[in-house]
């Protein structure tokens, strides 16, 4: 990759199940672009929470790709089954599951801590799909410029920024003091720590420490992206926001206190709802930035950049945003997709009992929180051809982005 090519990142954030979203838009984009295989890859630059450290890690591996190999995340994505992906743990649970598990846990096993659900099979989906020394070697060899990874230390609390760079590539560390950075090959256990939602999937060993889901303090990875070079940025995120008039207030009073529409709302409210934030504070910053650039001379710019430099690791710089997300409310499909094909599952009494209250008509935030855990490849067939469906309705602003790229 020539030093003056404007390195791309994408910034992907999490959502459980909701990632297949993800994954359908990057079909699109690489549809709408009409990237082949032989071509510079369309990412140099890759960060990525929870589920979307784990399609992130798709994207590094495959940076030797010009497309990603998209269809082939796709087609993993549309493979996935509830029988297998998403098991319930009674026994994990309440914090045990065998005598054996007790003892690994305490000896520095990889898992740690209670959990609703059985994660082992997708994590063994993760390690076996991802070819993680192609990924080194792409960063090695420079197609790939860096890959970035958000998980939470559980013991401080700090959000841990795992980085894999390319050789005389620089990732600027932040000065903000509940963010560390460590700088190492990036492994399935980094990407699982990274999905590891509290109570939902258990906590994940890298080196000594346990950790969890990033996306409980850093969802949104687009300072990481800038940081470790991205001159622009592909953000996709996976929650819907009509306007405030139209937003439906069905649910009555007493409602509230259902425990899985609080799960629902607390999981959109760590996972899903800085995102939106986060892009309006990046668009502010380009704002400032083109003011700045207007009004200041070459050496009071100089000296501004030295000051954001010596109180944050790094000047401001303006960077182009393409950006995407859901036309259509993802909670409501998971309802609408539950009511018409729950009948015919056979997943046990406690994971029925939790779907059939999202199949609810007027489960709003149930479903919602189905949504996250609907790991089924007919529900992620829908969310998918979601993702294209919008990416191709920007085809004209995609061509243009990386045109200029």
């Amino acid at each position: 990759m020539s030093v003056s090519e404007p390195k791309v990142g994408i910034v992907l954030s999490g959502g459980g199940a909701r990632g297949a979203y993800e994954a359908g838009i990057l079909a699109g984009i690489v549809q709408a672009v009409g990237v082949k295989d032989a071509d510079r890859a369309l990412f140099q630059v890759v960060a990525g929470t929870s589920v979307g450290a784990i399609n992130g890690a798709w994207i590094a591996a495959n940076a030797h790709h010009g497309d990603h190999d998209v269809e082939q995340l796709v087609s993993l994505w549309q493979g996935l089954s509830l029988a297998e992906h998403l098991r319930v743990d009674l026994r994990g649970i309440v914090g045990w599951s065998s005598p054996l598990r007790f003892l690994r846990e305490r000896r520095g096993g990889d898992r740690f801590g209670r959990s609703i659900l059985d994660s082992r099979a997708l994590e063994s989906m993760v390690r076996r799909a991802i070819d993680w020394t192609q990924m080194h070697a792409n960063v090695d060899a420079g197609r790939l410029h860096a890959f970035v990874v958000a998980a939470m230390h559980i013991g401080t609390g700090v959000t841990t920024l795992f980085a894999e760079c390319a050789p005389g590539a620089t990732f600027q560390p932040t000065k903000h003091p509940r963010r560390a950075t460590r700088w190492e090959r990036i492994e399935a256990e980094h990407v699982l720590a990274s999905a590891a939602i509290p109570v939902l999937f258990p906590a994940r060993r890298v080196g000594q420490s346990y950790f969890v889901d990033g996306g409980l303090r850093f969802n949104t990875p687009i300072a990481p992206a800038i940081r470790a070079g991205a001159d622009k940025l592909v953000v996709i995120t996976l929650r819907h926001d009509p306007p405030m008039d139209s937003v439906a207030t069905s649910h009555a009073e007493e409602d509230y206190p259902s425990s899985i529409f609080m799960l629902g709302k607390i999981l959109n409210a760590l996972l899903l709802d800085p995102v939106a934030y986060d892009l309006q504070v990046l668009e502010r910053f380009n704002r400032l930035m083109e003011g700045m650039n207007a009004a200041l001379t070459p050496e009071q710019r100089a000296r501004v950049d030295a000051m954001m430099v010596d109180a944050r690791g790094q000047a401001y710089r303006n960077i182009e945003t393409l950006s995407f997300e859901p036309s259509q409310d993802i909670g409501v499909m998971a309802g609408d997709h539950l009511r018409e094909h729950m009948p015919g599952w056979d997943l046990g009494r406690f994971y029925e009992w939790i779907l059939a209250r999202a199949a609810n008509v007027d489960a709003t935030w149930e479903a919602d929180f189905a949504s996250y855990l609907l790991f089924d490849g007919g529900w992620a067939r829908k969310v998918i051809e979601l993702g294209r469906r919008d990416a191709l309705k920007k085809t004209a602003e995609i061509r243009a982005f990386f045109a200029r790229s």
